[in-house]
């Protein structure tokens, strides 16, 4: 996948449907090459073509995920496990930048990593790091625990730090998801009141989506990228989020 793909499928994601005539124009190739880009990314399952047009593909699936904004991503991640000190337990709850902070701590052996994704467990699989999984009802779709017992489950555990994902923020709306069960997860989390960061890219603030993180537990730290919109810095500092902004890692 080159960086054009890449693009692509930012601009697909984000806007949930564009042209071939606009993806041509923005990505400064013919729209033969940007039908031909839309046949592989359809038949990888990164988006779904129609005539004339890229849909957005509905889907919770992390790895394909993970290359969507790849370098904008890991470095988020890399910024994040530089936080995380010799003999800490860290919550990881799910998501794609969340699994390449898993990743990127899989080679210390001083650290324990506790989450509720399978994925992230998958990964981990021949890890040097500790790691514990969490119990509950799996989501298929994320490859994810949650329910009652997940919640009873981060009750019952003790973590040093906790890393999560969002699906939007608005000035109006703080912290929102796609998913209730997963936003129940999270809730859980920050009812420990331990350090916790929201990992996510700049391109979700600004978006409301249904459920949003309980208004009783604030979160006040966010690792982002340097794209984020000034004018969405100076809310997100004015409701008292700490925010950390990094560039993009050229991969």
């Amino acid at each position: 996948m080159n960086a054009r793909h890449q693009q692509i499928i930012q601009l697909v994601n984000t806007r949930g449907s564009i042209a071939v005539s606009e993806l041509a124009q923005i990505t400064g190739v013919s729209e033969v090459t940007v039908r031909q880009d839309l046949n592989m990314l359809e038949r990888d399952q990164f988006l779904r073509r129609v005539h004339g047009s890229a849909l957005a593909l509905d889907s919770d699936d992390v790895g394909m995920r993970m290359n969507t904004r790849y370098g904008i991503k890991q470095a988020i991640a890399s910024h994040a496990a530089s936080l995380i000190n010799e003999g800490e337990s860290v919550f990881i709850e799910g998501g794609s930048t969340n699994a390449l902070l898993a990743r990127t701590l899989s080679d210390r052996r001083d650290v324990t990593v506790i989450t509720v994704s399978h994925y992230i467990a998958h990964l981990l699989k021949e890890a040097a790091c500790e790691v514990i999984v969490l119990g509950g009802m799996l989501q298929k779709s994320s490859e994810s625990m949650v329910g009652p017992l997940t919640r009873y489950c981060v009750q019952q555990v003790h973590f040093h730090k906790a890393f999560v994902g969002v699906d939007g923020w608005h000035a109006e709306t703080g912290f929102t998801g796609r998913n209730m069960l997963r936003c129940d997860v999270v809730d859980a989390v920050l009812a420990k009141g331990v350090e916790t960061f929201v990992l996510t890219d700049s391109s979700k603030f600004g978006q409301i989506h249904p459920y949003p993180l309980s208004p009783g537990f604030q979160v006040r730290r966010v690792i982002t990228d340097s794209a984020l919109h000034p004018t969405l810095l100076t809310q997100l500092q004015e409701q008292n989020v700490a925010v950390i902004q990094v560039n993009e890692k050229v991969v």
